[in-house]
């Protein structure tokens, strides 16, 4: 920055586009970090791409936990439809 009173138009202007720089840097910054569809798209790839990574490294690991996690949900939906079922003979024998 240029000491108070110095009148020098070089320094005034490099000052001025260095602060314009600034302010642009910050400005994309900001625009970044508000673009969350793009956000979302970047962390899905990245995610797309540890799971790839880790697939060639231990396939068998990673096709075992695949396995575990398609038997996890297959055991969560019979647990929520044996429960919506018992809920609703329930409310058939209320009546």
């Amino acid at each position: 920055m240029t000491a108070p009173g110095t009148n020098d138009p070089d320094q005034i202007k490099a000052e001025i586009d260095a602060t314009r720089e600034q302010l642009a840097r910050k400005v994309d910054e900001l625009s970044a970090r508000l673009d969350v569809p793009a956000r979302a798209k970047e962390r899905a790839f990245r995610a797309k791409d540890t799971a790839v990574e880790t697939y060639r490294e231990s396939p068998p690991v990673v096709i075992g936990a695949a396995v575990a996690l398609a038997g996890l949900v297959v055991g969560l939906v019979i647990l929520r439809r044996k429960h919506a079922a018992s809920r609703m003979s329930q409310t058939r024998r209320k009546r």
